[in-house]
């Protein structure tokens, strides 16, 4: 079996994590000392596993896609675009993680709404 990139784990951890598997993510994938810098939760492993599991449950039907993964060194940023049906919004999102190991120790996360009637032409994506 291949040992999977910083990239492919961050990817598949994201994917994951979007479409409801937030347990299996975080067993496979988060360090047991992870950190986070999400502004809305408790810095610990636990919160924002927790934040994540209610979000999937209270929007079973959100789309994630990624669009672009950058690896350099222990850090993957990862630019995904992510729709949300039930309030008709849609977001571009970063994701940093840091690794040690294969194991994803520390993640940012920053968005922006995708305007509706942006005069850019080329989007946001």
């Amino acid at each position: 079996m291949a040992t999977q990139s910083n990239a492919e784990i961050a990817t598949t951890y994201l994917a994951m994590v979007a479409s409801g598997n937030v347990r299996e993510a975080y067993a496979l994938y988060v360090a047991d000392a992870f950190t986070h810098h999400n502004a809305y939760f408790p810095g610990d492993r636990e919160s924002l596993l927790v934040a994540m599991e209610q979000s999937a449950a209270s929007e079973p039907n959100k789309a994630f896609t990624v669009k672009q993964v950058i690896e350099s060194g222990d850090r993957v940023a990862v630019l995904s675009h992510l729709r949300r049906a039930q309030v008709d919004q849609e977001y571009a999102v970063v994701h940093i993680l840091r690794f040690e190991g294969s194991k994803i120790v520390e993640m940012w996360d920053i968005g922006q709404e995708v305007p509706k009637d942006s005069p850019n032409a080329l989007g946001m994506f």
